[in-house]
């Protein structure tokens, strides 16, 4: 998945609360490496853009679900100086802001980015002057990375949803493919394209991974002469890429994975996301007796222990089975 700052929303009245929100939350999933504080402040960002009054004390934010004591200071500080003095600190480290930027190059991981860092390596002219030092997936997301950085529209993916449909349909009926992430939730702008794909044919068992590969790499064949132009790796079951369109746009990262059909469902759901909402999901399952993850949805014996997947057959009947108002994608971020 991208690792590129979601776009704006325009009709976000707490935009700039949410805005020094992701900023902290990038900084504690890179540097920090403190998951339990990402999570927080990415969550609190969320709940504040889906608000749709403009928050005028942290008292107010505190009233919101996910947004706690410390989170609340924070945004009255912002309100009374309109800055943050832990942002500020941070700006003005430099290794933290060299981190921050390597983690933003596609194969590049908060350890890698610490480890070029430490070499001396804090830039991405550093990085394109050091390319011995890359691995292909780094040395692509290098290649790419100003096109990577950019906005896809919507229309720009539609585009290449028919592509995909059109290949994937030559290659024999019966397949489902779905185009997931922000673009299913219905938003204007992506930051990258992520596709699940399916077949009756292919299921979960020894077989799996031959029959998927052989599936996957005919798909990719023939991709490559309409819409791929670099491959980062394909196995059995995915694909991690870049396509274009046309000489005249960037270039975009493309993940495709082949889901076997009895998972398909469960993994459409969890990378339609948002993140917030597939928590929300999962913890709300395990109230009612059940783990949800993007393989299955299983129930929860009196042992404690997951019992056999149940057999889902739409999107729809995981929020039944839970008992969870259902929500269309649209809904979900």
């Amino acid at each position: 998945m991208s690792k590129r700052k979601n776009p704006s929303n325009n009709s976000n009245v707490n935009a700039d609360f949410c805005d020094f929100l992701i900023e902290l939350s990038e900084y504690e999933k890179n540097v920090s490496r403190n998951i339990h504080k990402y999570n927080a402040y990415k969550k609190a960002a969320s709940v504040l853009a889906a608000h749709h009054k403009r928050i005028e004390s942290g008292e107010e934010a505190k009233k919101l679900n996910g947004i706690g004591d410390k989170i609340s200071k924070k945004i009255d500080e912002f309100l009374q100086t309109g800055k943050l003095k832990k942002l500020e600190n941070i700006h003005q480290n430099e290794e933290v802001q060299a981190v921050n930027l390597l983690t933003r190059v596609s194969g590049i991981g908060p350890v890698k980015a610490a480890q070029f860092v430490r070499d001396g390596l804090r830039t991405i002219e550093d990085l394109r002057k050091n390319q011995d030092k890359l691995n292909h997936h780094q040395n692509i997301g290098l290649k790419y990375f100003e096109d990577f950085e950019k906005s896809i529209p919507r229309s720009e993916i539609e585009e290449i949803e028919e592509i995909l449909k059109k290949n994937i349909n030559s290659i024999g009926a019966e397949f489902s493919v779905t185009v997931c992430g922000s673009y299913r939730r219905g938003k204007a702008y992506s930051g990258d394209i992520d596709v699940l794909i399916t077949h009756p044919s292919v299921k979960v068992s020894d077989g799996k991974k031959k029959r998927g590969g052989e599936v996957l790499k005919k798909l990719i064949n023939k991709l490559n002469e309409s819409l791929i132009t670099d491959t980062i790796s394909i196995g059995a079951t995915k694909f991690m890429g870049v396509c274009r369109l046309s000489k005249e746009l960037p270039y975009r990262r493309l993940d495709i994975r082949l889901i076997p059909c009895e998972q398909y469902y469960c993994a459409v759901l969890y990378f339609t996301g948002s993140d917030v909402f597939n928590k929300s999901m999962r913890a709300h399952a395990l109230e009612q007796g059940f783990t949800l993850n993007e393989y299955s949805l299983r129930p929860i014996g009196i042992t404690g222990v997951p019992g056999e997947p149940i057999h889902i057959t739409s999107e729809e009947e995981i929020f039944e089975y839970i008992n969870y108002p259902y929500k269309k994608p649209e809904e979900r971020n």
